[in-house]
């Protein structure tokens, strides 16, 4: 299973990489700021979202601010274009592999690129120990 985490240097992307070593799952990291992303990684990364663009566009970034941006009425390809020459308009980290995508850093969705015997295992631990405690 490969992991990508499309990134800046934020907090975020720091903890994604850190849990991801800390899980022993290999990634590779983009950093969206040195590496441009092509429109081909952007078509694959909206594919896969739920709620499109909403889910991955910063609208808390000053650059969102300051472009005063209408994404609604912007033409995808022109929305493509204006990412990869403002890549602070996308949400820090973007992680994702064949099958899933994360949009930041959340500790209990992250859990989703464990392998699925490792969650599994997790779990049955977790309960045991909460049970165990609940009879005490």
């Amino acid at each position: 299973m490969s992991v990508t985490i499309y990134g800046s240097a934020c907090s975020s992307t720091r903890k994604a990489k850190q849990w991801f070593s800390k899980n022993g799952i290999n990634y590779v990291e983009r950093n969206v700021m040195k590496d441009e992303l092509t429109v081909h990684e952007l078509q694959s990364i909206l594919r896969m979202t739920v709620e499109g663009t909403d889910e991955i566009i910063s609208t808390r970034s000053k650059v969102y601010k300051d472009l005063n941006l209408d994404i609604e009425s912007l033409p995808l390809q022109e929305l493509l274009e204006l990412i990869k020459e403002h890549p602070r308009l996308l949400r820090s980290p973007i992680i994702v592999d064949a099958k899933r995508l994360q949009v930041g850093y959340h500790e209990e969705d992250i859990r989703q690129f464990l392998p699925r015997k490792t969650r599994e295992y997790q779990w049955l631990q977790w309960r045991t120990n909460h049970l165990s405690l609940a009879e005490g």
